[in-house]
């Protein structure tokens, strides 16, 4: 079979039509866009001290906070493999999983812009991570 080297005008004003016409073109910036409703910011706190992840929190939280994220995701492990000896633990508040939300509940400058903390599903991190919904401002 010979390749046709020239195109019928019929065939070039198709083409010409095609190419004017963009109606059948999905446009796919549209299709995917991510709705500032469900923008999610995932940070991991593993190997931080308790200073360290707190300015972490508070640093992370702003920033998403400005960018207009609904959502963070903080990882901070189970602390099943936590050194005993850390001098950043207490009774009470032995992992950061604990001592976040409550850094968070009293620093006032980031605690208004949160409307919850959770942990999340399983799927995403469960009882090792924190879910912190942030407030439309």
């Amino acid at each position: 079979m010979k390749k046709k080297d020239t195109l019928s005008k019929k065939d070039r004003e198709d083409w010409k039509n095609f190419l004017e016409d963009t109606s059948h073109v999905p446009n796919k910036d549209k299709e995917y866009q991510i709705k500032s409703s469900t923008r999610k910011y995932s940070f991991d706190l593993h190997g931080l001290t308790l200073d360290q992840a707190n300015k972490k929190v508070k640093e992370v939280i702003k920033s998403c906070s400005e960018r207009n994220y609904r959502e963070i995701l903080f990882i901070t492990g189970k602390g099943l493999h936590s050194n005993q000896d850390d001098i950043y633990k207490s009774s009470e508040l032995s992992k950061l999983r604990f001592s976040v939300p409550e850094f968070i509940k009293s620093d006032l400058e980031i605690s208004k812009l949160v409307l919850s903390v959770v942990n999340p599903p399983q799927k995403d991190g469960g009882e090792g991570a924190l879910l912190i919904k942030l407030k439309k401002l």
